[in-house]
């Protein structure tokens, strides 16, 4: 039985926080694993900066695309 992905919504966060909580989600995810990051505009920074840091070890998914809510699937990979 598969376990849904967790759901960190970001959208009352104030924004010196939301970072911090995002990457620290992802840094504590299991390989194979996933979470549903909820935000009130497109995250795309955060996939830029998730790729400088952590590069092959994410996959990233738009679940929605605005315009009021963005919701993303960000899992941890294997790397080789």
């Amino acid at each position: 039985m598969t376990t849904p992905d967790r759901i960190i919504d970001v959208r009352t966060e104030i924004p010196r926080v939301r970072h911090e909580l995002i990457f620290t989600s992802f840094d504590k995810l299991p390989v194979d694993a996933a979470f549903v990051l909820v935000n009130d505009h497109d995250p795309k920074p955060l996939y830029y900066q998730l790729a400088a840091e952590n590069p092959g070890e994410f996959t990233w998914k738009y679940l929605e695309e605005g315009p009021e809510v963005w919701r993303v699937r960000i899992g941890r990979v294997a790397t080789s």
